[in-house]
């Protein structure tokens, strides 16, 4: 999936707007992560945890962007949507992504907004409180980190830098431990830092040189995957198959080592979705 196509108005006004309401956000999440010790944790199920504070961080995420843009759609983490997803703006929301970071007192967590238009991933921001990071992009347009331009890394191997992988329980295993065991051999270092819009981010950035989760859903990776796309990177397909309501493998890297990245997985056993035509078949 590559980025195409001029940012419209549209994006720009909501994007902007989004930008504030996420560190606005940012703001009432590091309040709550620096009293956490006060804060009731709920288990939603296997490696989902939940307190006030997301709660109350999406709270004011929904409730700021249903005033300026009471037609627009909502997808949250922790109040779900509101209707048809296909046409329109949408906005796509983890009030905090990496939310057992959150809790144990590490800082690798952020605030995570993105918005699709007509069914496609157009523009996130991605607000970072403990680094005071503020990534920001549209599809088309570019993406900055704190307002300085940014851009995934131009390398052809693993071996250039650290790939990001991430875990779900809603998949098997096994395809994550052969990634890692065959990106190891292949001269690459793996990283995880429990957030995985966070590292979509660093991926952008050029931080990571690849990132790769057998599953995420929607409000964890649409925010991510604009950036990466904004930035000039390489990311799989999150919206095919009901990706937006049912999530999917996520797979991003800057140009270079797409194929290379996309063909590994595949020696892994990880259920990936049709190859992009620009791969060599």
């Amino acid at each position: 999936m590559t980025a195409r196509g001029a940012v419209t108005q549209q994006v720009q006004d909501r994007l902007a707007f989004a930008e504030d309401v996420a560190r606005r956000a940012g703001v009432l999440a590091l309040r709550y992560f620096r009293e956490r010790d006060v804060l009731v944790v709920e288990t939603k199920g296997q490696q989902d945890v939940v307190s006030r504070a997301d709660r109350e961080v999406e709270d004011l995420i929904r409730g700021a962007l249903a005033e300026r843009f009471p037609n627009d759609g909502f997808i949250g983490e922790e109040t779900g949507g509101d209707g048809s997803y296909a046409s329109g703006p949408v906005w796509v929301v983890d009030p905090i992504d990496g939310t057992q970071c959150f809790l144990s007192g590490l800082p690798t967590w952020c605030v995570s907004i993105g918005l699709m238009v007509d069914g496609g991933i157009a523009a996130g921001v991605i607000v970072d409180p403990c680094s005071e990071e503020c990534f920001v992009g549209a599809v088309g347009g570019g993406a900055a980190c704190n307002g300085r331009p940014i851009a995934p890394a131009d390398v052809a191997d693993f071996r250039s830098g650290l790939t990001e992988v991430g875990f779900s329980f809603r998949v098997p295993k096994a395809p994550t431990v052969s990634f890692i065991d065959r990106l190891i051999d292949s001269g690459g270092i793996y990283h995880r830092s429990g957030s995985g819009a966070l590292g979509l981010a660093h991926v952008a950035a050029g931080r990571y040189v690849a990132y790769i989760e057998g599953h995420m859903n929607s409000w964890d990776s649409f925010a991510g995957a604009a950036l990466v796309l904004a930035a000039g990177g390489w990311i799989n397909d999150l919206t095919a198959n009901d990706g937006v309501t049912g999530g999917a493998i996520v797979m991003a890297s800057g140009r270079r080592l797409a194929e290379q990245f996309y063909a590994l997985a595949g020696e892994a056993g990880y259920d990936l979705p049709e190859p992009p035509p620009e791969f060599a078949r």
